[in-house]
């Protein structure tokens, strides 16, 4: 099913895209409010901090690829985030879950707390700092329900703020739409993935050519696959390299030098089951729905 359209707002108080920002579907009575590390002392001072909340706290590791997230709930915001800033090194920014109309419980908030971090460690995307998994709170019915549909307005927030942390990359489900799949069977290379609205995604065990051509030293690609390995996303198996997670890559040429250790054209390597490029079913579709449109 496809999503249902919804309008969002966003609402800078500072008057600073990248400052403290606050989301709302404008028919709902929940926000995600976004701030900066640097403007925590700003935030503390707004009224919104003294709510019950959930939170998250996002970061990235060392090698900047590895992207971590930390899941907390409170009755008392501005004192937990002021401790979380004394003691957590990894955030650089804390998205916050409140009630327009002081309607978030903490009994609303320990579920959530735990259902967020089952969803987050189901999609994989991001690896949380919160250590063990908990248990679900006792939740009743009625107030799950509530719960459930603050989860899904929360979902959608974070992601137009640019944290999808609740959503695998991979976007379909490859047992319900196989032909989504996109696969390069190069010299050496077994991979298939999918192309979605933020890059081209391979999926888990796609393997390649350990070699790369002398061409690639130094390149994108060639750093890439020393992050990836570092981190444990990829490892080499005998003369292969094997990717052990679904991966996104921001482009499909990229995704192929990752794996054949030469330069390639992504839109032309990648063909789906019946030999189609992802060029004719993408680009060039794209140029005849437009010219269609002209037309008509």
């Amino acid at each position: 099913m496809n999503p249902a359209p919804k309008t969002i707002q966003i609402f800078l108080p500072g008057g600073d895209p990248q400052g403290i920002r606050f989301a709302e579907i404008t028919t709902r009575i929940m926000r995600v409010i976004e701030v900066p590390r640097s403007l925590l002392s700003e935030f503390l001072k707004m009224p919104e901090s003294d709510n019950v909340a959930l939170y998250f706290l996002m970061g990235h590791s060392d090698d900047e690829d590895d992207q971590q997230v930390y899941v907390g709930q409170t009755g008392d915001l501005r004192t937990r985030l002021t401790s979380h800033n004394k003691k957590k090194e990894f955030w650089e920014r804390a998205l916050i879950v409140t009630s327009m109309t002081n309607s978030l419980t903490q009994t609303h908030a320990l579920f959530l707390e735990w259902y967020c971090l089952q969803s987050i460690r189901k999609a994989g995307r991001y690896n949380d700092k919160n250590g063990n998994s908990g248990t679900c709170p006792h939740t009743p019915k009625p107030l799950k329900a509530d719960c459930l549909e603050i989860y899904e307005t929360a979902s959608t927030l974070l992601a137009t703020l640019g944290h999808p942390i609740f959503e695998s990359v991979a976007k379909i489900s490859t047992t319900e739409d196989p032909s989504s799949l996109f696969y390069c069977n190069r010299p050496g290379v077994n991979a298939k993935g999918q192309y979605t609205t933020e890059g081209f995604v391979v999926l888990k065990d796609s393997s390649g050519n350990l070699e790369m051509v002398p061409s690639m030293r130094g390149t994108a690609a060639e750093r890439k696959r020393e992050e990836l390995l570092k981190n444990g996303i990829c490892q080499t198996e005998g003369d292969k390299l094997v990717l052990k997670k679904d991966y996104l890559f921001n482009s499909p040429s990229m995704a192929v030098a990752f794996f054949t250790g030469k330069s390639c054209n992504g839109w032309v390597d990648w063909k789906d089951e019946t030999g189609r490029t992802l060029d004719e079913l993408v680009r060039q579709k794209t140029e005849d729905d437009s010219i269609k449109t002209e037309t008509e």
